[in-house]
């Protein structure tokens, strides 16, 4: 288990924080149009809450592979009532932007994180933002947008690079205003990240390497290439995306025993589960009351 961390407004659980992702998008990777409708959005938010999500990281504007920009004003009709109506009911709420004006009015509407897979290289007055209102903030790995990032996914040393690129990001934050103690790193699994030459899983594996850059590592593959092509049918096909939440449990498991602070994931259940496993696997259960992990945080237990 690596370092524990508290970040402003965030949950403290003791283990891996498991965020639960909900698109409110027509066009998402795994999941586009399923809750495209605000009402559905919410609904389906606090079902991951009761399923064991800490934390909803709410996004309104694809970042797969190819995915065109939408608007800010777009953007912003999508996720601000969804953002408002779940952090009214008291969830913790992250929202999933590369733009400061649409962070800005989620944090006014209650958001406590902004998940910004630019890294705040998209949008130059993203570190003025984060710096003045205090929230967490993850900083991804990115190297360009959606409709070309596979092509710069071009490396000598993946994991290296990878690390130097988010300490060179992150040494910027810091000097625009942003507070140390606001940054979760993020090493951008699927993002200019080739599946065929397996850079996701040379950077799981040394997910060691970006503690060493002092902060917390959020892990976000679920359902991700990497993972249906790993499980690729004998025929040659990937794997179905929705059906690799088998999968991504398993790498919520191996991320939370090698100190992940938090995993990003669609199926909450199964992750939220898996993290009580690694947590009582790493101490020995003596965290435990009874056998039980008695207290989820929000005040009632879980199974």
């Amino acid at each position: 288990m690596g370092p524990k961390y508290t970040l402003p407004g965030l949950p403290d659980r003791g283990r891996c924080l498991v965020m639960g992702v909900v698109n409110v998008t027509p066009d998402s990777f795994s999941d586009g149009g399923s809750w495209f409708d605000p009402e559905r959005a919410v609904e389906h938010g606090l079902r991951l809450v009761d399923e064991g999500a800490d934390i909803i990281d709410v996004g309104g504007e694809s970042t797969r592979p190819g995915a065109q920009r939408v608007t800010a004003e777009e953007e912003l009709r999508r996720v601000e009532p969804v953002v408002r109506a779940l952090a009214a009911r008291g969830a913790a709420v992250s929202v999933d932007t590369m733009r400061a004006e649409v962070a800005e009015r989620a944090v006014a509407a209650g958001a406590v994180l902004v998940n910004d897979v630019s890294g705040g290289l998209a949008d130059p007055a993203m570190a003025r933002l984060v710096a003045a209102s205090g929230v967490a903030y993850v900083l991804m790995h990115w190297r360009g947008h959606s409709h070309d990032m596979q092509s710069r996914a071009v490396y000598t040393d993946v994991v290296q690079e990878v690390v130097d690129e988010l300490r060179d990001r992150m040494e910027a934050m810091i000097s625009a205003g942003v507070d140390p103690g606001q940054i979760v790193l993020d090493p951008g699994l699927g993002f200019s990240k080739r599946p065929e030459q397996a850079h996701n899983w040379a950077l799981l594996r040394h997910l060691d390497r970006f503690h060493e850059l002092g902060r917390p590592v959020l892990v976000a593959g679920s359902r991700k290439r990497f993972l249906s092509r790993l499980l690729s049918e004998p025929k040659g096909e990937d794997r179905a995306f929705l059906e690799c939440d088998a999968a991504t449990s398993a790498l919520t498991t191996l991320s939370a025993d090698r100190g992940a602070w938090a995993v990003r994931v669609h199926d909450v259940r199964a992750s939220a589960d898996a993290v009580r496993v690694a947590a009582a696997w790493a101490d020995g259960g003596a965290s435990l009351d009874e056998g039980r992990f008695e207290d989820d945080g929000r005040g009632r237990g879980r199974r």
